[in-house]
């Protein structure tokens, strides 16, 4: 009966954990930690148990957010939380969209640890104030100050991004090709004047180092990335040989479409756009094969 009423609430949990923590691997990890804290609890003690199960997993992860950040300033340029395949069904995507997308998720790192917390709990899963000062220990007039602050913050650092899904699957196979093709003048015609690119290569795969800022520099670095030579080089440096073949598409990631590269029966990059006015606002390129084990290939 304790494995099941725990598989019953586990997608729940993982989905807590990950929207915390923005990485699939720290989230399986403290649900595995979270089942093993059921395991030895008495039952029959337990009143609700998907309120006592939410509040051990959350704070499993604000523990681990804290231990996993300590590890991230010595990680090897910038850091992007890890894609997730969400299903195209439309009510499930409903219920994602608007808290797994990578935007919103970059901005929560912005976030205290009991911030992110607090703001994931109300925000993605309307837990009452009082459930959620018991989850992080804190009064509830306590709580609902870090509510106001964490909103507040997201709501100052979130851009206006078209939310069109058609537009953005429509623009997303537009850079696809261009990208692919070195076409530098379809490229600068897909991307707003002030366009930013982040990279996360995680000092095991090519990608830029520092963030790239303003249309002409992404615009190049992204037709010189399909030239035979430095399409070699990356190859090479995510484990696969030169000559093997480069699957592309678009698919479902985040709640949003996204495109998505292959090589040698796995994933090599995905790249998530943020659109603003039917131009492409910002380019998160993932490319840390650690971040991609888990993706089901193009």
């Amino acid at each position: 009966m304790s494995i099941d009423v725990f598989e019953d609430h586990r997608k729940l949990l993982t989905g807590v954990a990950y929207r915390i923590l923005g990485s699939v691997a720290d989230a399986e990890d403290v649900v595995q930690e979270a089942w093993l804290r059921w395991a030895g609890v008495e039952h029959e003690r337990v009143e609700d148990a998907r309120a006592y199960l939410i509040r051990v997993t959350s704070r499993l992860a604000v523990d681990r957010l804290r231990w996993a950040r300590s590890r991230r300033e010595s990680y090897v340029g910038p850091w992007l939380p890890e894609p997730i395949g969400t299903t195209p069904d439309a009510a499930e995507r409903a219920e994602l969209a608007d808290t797994v997308e990578l935007a919103l998720l970059v901005v929560l790192e912005t976030l205290s640890p009991l911030e992110r917390a607090v703001f994931v709990l109300r925000e993605a899963f309307d837990l009452p104030f009082p459930e959620i000062a018991e989850v992080i220990g804190r009064s509830e007039a306590a709580t609902r100050q870090l509510a106001k602050r964490a909103r507040d913050h997201v709501h100052d650092r979130s851009r206006r991004f078209d939310a069109d899904r058609g537009r953005r699957r429509d623009i997303t196979a537009r850079f696809l090709e261009a990208a692919a093709g070195g076409d530098l003048d379809g490229l600068i015609a897909l991307l707003a004047q002030e366009v930013t690119l982040v990279g996360d290569g995680g000092g095991k795969a090519r990608a830029p180092l520092r963030v790239l800022v303003g249309q002409d520099k992404v615009a190049r670095f992204l037709a010189s990335v399909g030239r035979p030579g430095e399409m070699d080089k990356f190859m090479a440096s995510v484990g696969a040989q030169p000559q093997a073949e480069l699957a592309m598409a678009v698919t479902e990631l985040n709640g949003a479409p996204a495109a998505v590269l292959s090589a040698a029966g796995r994933v090599v990059t995905v790249v998530s756009l943020a659109i603003s006015d039917g131009k492409i606002d910002t380019i998160y390129l993932i490319a840390n094969p650690d971040k991609l084990g888990h993706l089901r290939p193009a």
